[in-house]
């Protein structure tokens, strides 16, 4: 008897002590556990903030720097989770983004206007996002292209239009109705910011709540078996990039509301900051797992990182540096995490 006992007690330490790693790992790779270290990391980002740059950190007024700066690229970062969670990618957010706020600015838009509302000048950039989105979704699904080509080509062509279009000069936005809206701080919230909120509302929504968040997630976990499901895959490819062209209409419209102008310069590394913002909030760039509130995290700890940087006299060079550690650490992490996930 006294045997039985002292054979199983060293089993049962060796199963007790790899029961906890299994736990932390598995609490690391769920979404609170991914979310809890996001919170951290911002804290710390915060705290860092305070103790090397002092009020000029902790003021309102940089704060809401902050969340201006974020909302911007937030609202692009939202639509990239879509197309990352289905499977994709696109690198020609940013020369979207800038071909939304030319057409959006141009004299006949502004005339028009004028003339009608300013809604006009949004439904502009709207549309023009929607169109290139369209068209990427479309030689991805449709043409068999690979997203990384037909979004470079999208890049190129985008950014190009916008330079042709505006002669390559920034276009002065004149329509008084369009930027007294968007000075409005309603409750003291900018407005750029209460629209960053309700599209990553709506975003969380619809990826967590509703039948085309379950079959993004089909279709970025396994396109063949979303198919055999009755899913039309090439249908909801189409769909999501132009989903994500939506949203860069949206930012278009806010940073030219932030400007009161319109650029073929805007939106430049758009493409990169998204990403950046998305994987580092969970969404694995092989598809099949996304998340808003940690894309929303991402991009919070990514502006509040160049604003500690700015504050504190650091250089860009330097702020390209830290972003690209992070985005391998996040990377390395993830990869971790499910080869544990997979034993």
């Amino acid at each position: 008897m006294s045997e039985n006992t002292a054979t199983a007690s060293p089993t049962g330490r060796a199963a007790g002590t790899g029961i906890a790693p299994r736990r932390a790992s598995a609490l690391l790779g769920s979404a609170a556990g991914r979310n809890t270290g996001l919170v951290l990391a911002l804290v710390l980002l915060c705290l860092a903030g305070v103790v090397t740059a002092g009020d000029r950190f902790a003021d309102v007024s940089n704060v809401l720097t902050i969340l201006r700066l974020a909302s911007v690229i937030g609202v692009v970062s939202v639509g990239m989770t879509f197309v990352v969670t289905g499977g994709g990618i696109d690198l020609s957010v940013g020369a979207i983004v800038a071909l939304s706020s030319v057409w959006a600015t141009t004299l006949a838009t502004q005339a028009m206007a004028r003339d009608t509302h300013w809604l006009v000048m949004v439904f502009a950039a709207l549309a023009v996002g929607a169109g290139c989105g369209l068209v990427n979704g479309t030689l991805v699904a449709y043409g068999r292209v690979v997203a990384f080509i037909a979004t470079l080509a999208m890049l190129a062509a985008a950014r190009g239009l916008a330079e042709i279009i505006s002669n390559r000069k920034t276009q002065i936005v004149d329509v008084p109705g369009f930027t007294a809206f968007w000075d409005t701080s309603p409750l003291g919230v900018p407005m750029l910011v209460l629209v960053f909120a309700v599209v990553a509302l709506a975003g969380w929504v619809v990826l967590n709540r509703t039948t085309f968040g379950r079959r993004t997630y089909a279709v970025g976990s396994n396109p063949e078996a979303a198919r055999l499901a009755g899913i039309d895959v090439r249908r909801h490819t189409v769909l999501l990039y132009t989903l994500l062209g939506i949203c860069c209409g949206i930012a278009a419209v806010m940073i030219i509301a932030r400007t009161t102008t319109g650029s073929a310069t805007h939106g430049g590394l758009y493409e990169l900051d998204a990403i950046a913002a998305v994987v580092i909030g969970g969404t694995l760039l092989s598809g099949g797992r996304g998340t808003i509130a940690g894309t929303v995290f991402g991009v919070l700890i990514f502006t509040t990182l160049s604003n500690v940087f700015t504050l504190n006299n650091l250089s860009i060079s330097a702020q390209a540096v830290a972003k690209g550690a992070i985005i391998v650490l996040a990377v390395l992490l993830q990869q971790r995490l499910a080869r544990r996930s997979g034993g």
